[in-house]
């Protein structure tokens, strides 16, 4: 079984801003930081199984972002 996965953070500030999941964390911020400059990704587990980490992410709070424009 491949452990490569992780359970990370996003946040602006103090601010968390998206909780998730991602098996390429360098990959995973740059994305992030189109949507929300300036932010920076915490990593909480890893690495894990891609089914440890998606029992991670299904227990985190949702958090609730502004719609793109």
């Amino acid at each position: 079984m491949a452990t490569n996965w992780y359970g990370y953070h996003y946040y602006v500030g103090n601010v968390k801003k998206h909780s998730g999941i991602t098996s390429d964390p360098q990959r995973r911020q740059a994305e992030h930081q189109t949507r929300w400059p300036g932010g920076k990704m915490v990593l909480i587990i890893g690495p894990v199984t891609e089914a440890v980490a998606r029992a991670w992410e299904a227990q985190q709070t949702k958090t609730i972002t502004p719609e793109r424009r």
